[in-house]
């Protein structure tokens, strides 16, 4: 388990924190709960630090851990008996991860949770991403969670809390994480290195979202956007042809974030365009589409050709052709 500290802490994973430090001091926290909200906001990170504090031998006034003690040491050398963390898991053949969370895991995880803790305290599951738990397991970890043992904490992380079965939702306490204030989440990004500018761009292709804004300017997401409006504005004027992007788009790893980022700028070409009834309903459109395809990308079916078929229609749209492609 990575060592987290508060002040490493955005602000609003600091306010998380503290209302669960708050009900764990008032002892209000549930025996299940689920850390929900958009992917990148440091979901993982509250919930390991809150679980470094309930495992810590000698916390600090505030709660938090000493880091210091054989727990803390163990924690962090990813040894602690008393802590699991699941989560994907290598298929049998051992050539790549499963896509799901399955039924043995989940077994294995509530045979853990009924021993005692070996250093007395408490005994913490973390589990990430929840809603990769297949029906199976599901139905296991519902036995789990209706079975409560004192000192015994199941904890769930999901960017899509919809996935579960209400069964399981509803015997979660939720910590709910929201996209902050524009003002500061700008801060936050300007206090991580980036440019006043470069972080604008960044925050507003990313919807509002500060922790994927960071992502793509730390790696190469801001860039790749870039490229993708640059081609769909050539694709619209007939300066290049749909198969030759969809090539270059399905070449390496990032087919799935080109998808994503070609459908936010339709979505924000949309928006733009409302004088424009039937332009906007068909940029919906192309939206939705765009979406689809990047689900075609899971499945056993020829990226490049859904692609291509994609990329066709926005340059056969009259509609999308008057656009140019704007980011």
């Amino acid at each position: 388990m990575s060592a987290v500290s508060n002040a490493a802490f955005a602000p609003w994973q600091r306010r998380i924190y503290e209302q669960a430090q708050a009900s764990i001091g008032a002892g209000r926290l549930g025996h299940g709960l689920l850390f929900c909200g958009p992917a990148e906001l440091g979901k993982r990170a509250v919930a390991e630090r809150l679980a470094q504090g309930l495992l810590c031998r000698e916390r600090t006034a505030d709660g938090g851990p000493c880091g210091r003690c054989r727990s803390c040491l163990l924690l962090a050398a990813g040894t602690h008996p008393d802590y699991q963390f699941v989560s994907f898991v290598p298929n049998k053949e051992g050539t790549r991860l499963r896509t799901e969370i399955v039924i043995e895991q989940i077994r294995n995880l509530s045979e853990r949770l009924s021993l005692t803790p070996q250093y007395g305290g408490a005994q913490i599951a973390i589990i990430d991403p929840a809603d990769a738990i297949n029906n199976a397991a599901c139905n296991a970890l519902l036995k789990t969670l209706e079975e409560p043992v004192p000192g015994r904490y199941l904890w769930l992380v999901s960017s899509h809390p919809a996935r579960l079965p209400a069964t399981v939702r509803s015997r979660c306490q939720r910590l709910e994480f929201r996209l902050p204030p524009a003002d500061e989440a700008l801060a936050w990004l300007k206090a991580q290195g980036h440019a006043d500018a470069a972080a604008r761009e960044a925050f507003d292709a990313a919807r509002g979202h500060p922790g994927l804004a960071h992502d793509w300017l730390t790696g190469e997401g801001l860039k790749l956007r870039r490229e993708v409006a640059a081609d769909l504005a050539k694709l619209g004027r007939g300066e290049t042809s749909a198969p030759e992007v969809a090539q270059r788009w399905v070449g390496d790893e990032h087919a799935a974030l080109r998808l994503r980022h070609a459908s936010d700028i339709a979505l924000a070409e949309a928006s733009a365009g409302l004088t424009d009834p039937a332009r906007a309903r068909s940029l919906a459109s192309w939206f939705d589409r765009a979406n689809r395809t990047r689900d075609l990308l899971r499945t056993t079916v020829r990226a490049d050709l859904a692609v291509t078929e994609l990329l066709m229609a926005w340059r056969s749209d009259d509609a999308r052709r008057a656009g140019g492609g704007r980011a």
